[in-house]
């Protein structure tokens, strides 16, 4: 049902700034800049292999630019929403109604590039609160256009999204909605010990979606935590952003056997970011 992690939404207050500082980051230009007119939204798209990272501000009036000022009054910029994409949209709704929950039939959208006039088209379907538990998530399907993919021609950038990492209280109410109810395969389920956490592995198009418990005796609850990036040369990487000005931590030995990993301290927008190259 659920085939891909189709992008990642982060609210910005200064889109321009976003994208000169994200363009330092990723090494490339936006390949998508445009708005959603009706929602009162603007934004700027990096393309990689596996999905889509969208900057998105508010610039004008509508339901999209009250959602994003929502966000910035309360927590300030940064990673609000995950989108996870399908094949097909009106067989989703359906496969999720019979489960039990309700949802409303599937919205049109439509947005124009302003760098060439090209336009995409698709539908969204929006989720009841019971599947979402705080985070910005909806599901989408492409219908019409696509993004254009810069191809890496160079070591020193990320090219696709290696893990997102959502924070819960709640790890076996989240298997119920991304396993159960949006069949993604869980790869992996155990506690950490020296983290006093649970830890999941959701993996869907060449990513993962990590999820980290913190149990409370509070509603469930999910909050998107962080990002991090694939590189294909970590110390290239290192050396261009250190010469773009953007402050990266020293490279060093990651967690996951056979992989180095630093971690990006400016730029970001508040979003949590960190490179890993697997050697």
């Amino acid at each position: 049902m659920i085939k891909t992690l189709d992008h990642l939404i982060v609210a910005v207050s200064n889109l321009e700034e976003a994208e000169k500082n994200y363009t330092k980051i990723f090494g490339i230009k936006p390949v998508w800049k445009g708005e959603h007119k009706e929602l009162g939204t603007s934004n700027v798209l990096f393309n990689f292999d596996n999905t889509y990272f969208e900057l998105l501000s508010a610039t004008s009036d509508g339901l999209g630019a009250a959602l994003v000022n929502y966000y910035l009054d309360q927590d300030g910029e940064g990673l609000i929403g995950l989108v996870l994409g399908t094949e097909n949209i009106e067989d989703t709704a359906n496969y999720i109604r019979e489960k039990g929950y309700v949802v409303a039939d599937p919205t049109y959208g439509e947005g124009s590039n302003f760098e060439d006039h090209n336009i995409r088209k698709w539908k969204n379907l929006f989720l009841p609160p019971e599947l979402t538990r705080g985070l910005f998530s909806f599901i989408i399907e492409h219908t019409d256009g696509k993004l254009p993919l810069q191809r890496n021609e160079t070591v020193s950038r990320p090219n696709k999204l290696d893990h997102v990492v959502i924070n819960t209280n709640d790890a076996d109410g989240f298997i119920t909605i991304y396993r159960d109810v949006f069949n993604i395969r869980l790869a992996l389920d155990r506690v950490v010990e020296e983290w006093k956490s649970r830890m999941l592995f959701f993996r869907l198009n060449k990513t993962t979606i990590e999820i980290i418990e913190k149990k409370d005796n509070l509603a469930s609850k999910d909050k998107l935590q962080g990002v991090a990036w694939e590189v294909e040369n970590i110390k290239e990487t290192h050396k261009r952003l250190l010469d773009e000005g953007v402050a990266v931590s020293p490279i060093k030995k990651g967690i996951k056997e056979n992989t180095l990993v630093a971690t990006i301290k400016s730029h970001t927008h508040n979003v949590p970011t960190l490179l890993i190259e697997h050697t």
